[in-house]
């Protein structure tokens, strides 16, 4: 068997690598790269990851390629999320990197040559009825279903999850024993195409800074400023300035530049209990066919540990309607709400957010 294996410079991928190996196959390994040298808004600071990654190929004795695509990432990517920025929406860049750059442009471009594309995502494939489905891992905390949520057929009938099976703690635990490279490096917490550069700082190279009020939702005072309502989204608690809180992003007027805040964790103004999709987009097929317009689903909103149970209503071909079996926090426009089965299983799909 064909295998191409995506490497990070991480230790996920590593392990990949490393297991790969015992079971016998010689994987090709591919590096991608998507910061742009020189460049202080891009400055992604690839040198580590590459470097880590070619020590890995070489305690193997496989070869390393490494894969240019900023500027078809620059096209869609970022492009998309500074759009929706400016919208007053928030984006994940994550989730459509996935989709179009890690297998997309790559599957064109290389993966086409190879049987299965191998990563070090924390996700499980499953067969059922004669088709493959995307599967949630066996860590909880780990698992990155929900950055993958709007990948294809196409896409998840190559793939390979090596680890999905496996807890973190398991997977540290194989990187030492192996004496993998990367074995004691931190986990990477940052946006996939920022790299170390702060996600304020992307944001104003394109959007600049204009300076608007804060304002009390319920009483209508002005409580400070702030520099650009694309700085902040629903939900945000963190970075607003102001004392006598915990104080939430509630409420954006985008024309007028005006963030609507509001403080506590018991304010109705911050909860809802259902939103509404938009593009719908089913990885492998809408397993309610034939069903009952309201079924028992799981979801996610937001990259956390938890699954929401809820009902997704389906009205007509593209539009769904969720209702939460619990109040949400910081349902925030512009993002994807992703679809599970009722067991948290199998990821079914994911549409953006509209409210």
């Amino acid at each position: 068997m064909n295998i191409a294996a995506l490497l990070s410079g991480g230790v996920d991928s590593s392990v990949v690598v490393h297991l790969l190996c015992e079971q016998g196959y010689k994987p090709t390994l591919f590096y991608i790269k998507i910061g742009m040298e020189g460049a202080e808004y891009m400055d992604c600071s690839a040198e580590e990851d590459i470097e880590l990654s070619a020590a890995t190929a070489r305690k193997y004795g496989l070869s390393l390629e490494i894969v240019d695509f900023h500027k078809e990432y620059w096209e869609n990517v970022a492009t998309y999320a500074i759009g929706k920025i400016r919208q007053g929406l928030t984006p994940n860049p994550d989730v459509m990197c996935n989709k179009l750059i890690k297998f997309g442009c790559f599957e064109q471009r290389i993966g086409k040559e190879f049987d299965f594309t191998a990563t070090g995502h924390y996700a499980t494939t499953i067969q059922r009825d004669g088709k493959v489905w995307l599967g949630t891992a066996k860590d909880p905390v780990k698992d990155q279903t929900d950055f993958l949520a709007q990948i294809d057929y196409l896409q998840i009938s190559k793939l390979m999850f090596p680890i999905g099976g496996l807890t973190k703690h398991e997977v540290r635990e194989i990187a030492d024993a192996a004496g993998l490279p990367s074995a004691k490096r931190k986990d990477s917490q940052g946006i996939c195409f920022l790299g170390k550069i702060n996600y304020n700082d992307f944001v104003r190279r394109f959007l600049g800074e204009r300076e608007g009020v804060i304002v009390e939702l319920e009483t209508g005072k002005k409580l400070g400023t702030h520099h650009g309502y694309w700085f902040h989204t629903i939900g945000q608690r963190k970075g607003l300035g102001l004392s006598g809180g915990p104080w939430f992003v509630v409420k954006k007027d985008i024309q007028e530049n005006i963030i609507y805040v509001s403080r506590g964790y018991g304010v109705e103004t911050q909860y809802g209990n259902e939103f509404q999709m938009r593009d719908f987009h089913f990885i492998t097929d809408n397993i309610w066919k034939g069903q009952d317009k309201e079924v028992d689903i799981t979801f996610k909103i937001r990259h956390t540990p938890e699954f929401t149970k809820g009902k997704l209503i389906m009205k007509g071909d593209n539009q769904f309607h969720i209702l939460s079996s619990e109040k949400l926090q910081g349902i925030a426009p512009g993002q994807f709400g992703v679809i599970y089965d009722k067991e948290a299983r199998i990821c079914v799909g994911s549409g953006e957010i509209i409210c």
